[in-house]
């Protein structure tokens, strides 16, 4: 099977955060977009958060609605208050929302139902599917969320150590986990 080609961000030398670029004199001599993290950045006015996709909010099989929009408005107000939400793709955020959510979906599945299941032919204990399919998410979810991180660093001239949606998303899956949805 082929490689599908290269990662996205691995085309070349990776992109030198604009702080570097600073210290350096700016070699390239090209404008340079400045986003500082200092109090004036949550003080900006910026544009109004586009609406979810329905599909984040959508009804789940088992009657509860799924949590991805919530994931969204938090990420989105996370960059708003830094200064990054235009210069970040809603559909990126939209698609690290749905993956933070299913993985929360599935892991709340596998803490209802176990670790285990029946295999569909022999009988035999396999594990669980929901535990493969939660990694995937997992991992689908970090990809997507370093994505993210990547252009709020890559555009600051500072740097920045706080809380971020990232940890929101754990907070979730805890609460999940006991029942408080």
């Amino acid at each position: 099977m082929g490689q599908r080609g290269p990662k996205p961000g691995s085309g070349g030398r990776p992109k030198k955060p604009i702080a570097d670029k600073i210290a350096d004199g700016n070699p390239g001599k090209r404008p340079l977009t400045v986003i500082d993290f200092k109090d004036s950045a949550a003080d900006l006015e910026g544009q109004p958060m586009p609406k979810p996709s329905e599909f984040l909010s959508a009804k789940q099989k088992d009657g509860s609605t799924l949590c991805a929009a919530k994931i969204y408005e938090n990420v989105w107000r996370w960059l708003s208050d830094r200064g990054c939400a235009a210069i970040i793709s809603p559909q990126l955020i939209e698609r690290f929302a749905m993956a933070s959510a299913r993985w929360i979906q599935c892991e709340s599945l596998t803490s209802e139902l176990g670790f285990l299941a029946k295999h569909p032919t022999t009988g035999a204990a396999i594990q669980s599917p929901y535990v493969a399919i939660a990694n995937t998410y997992m991992t689908q979810a970090n990809r997507l969320w370093s994505e993210i991180y990547q252009i709020v660093r890559e555009n600051c001239t500072g740097e920045y150590n706080g809380a971020n949606p990232q940890d929101d998303v754990m907070e979730r899956l805890l609460r999940a986990r006991k029942g408080n949805g």
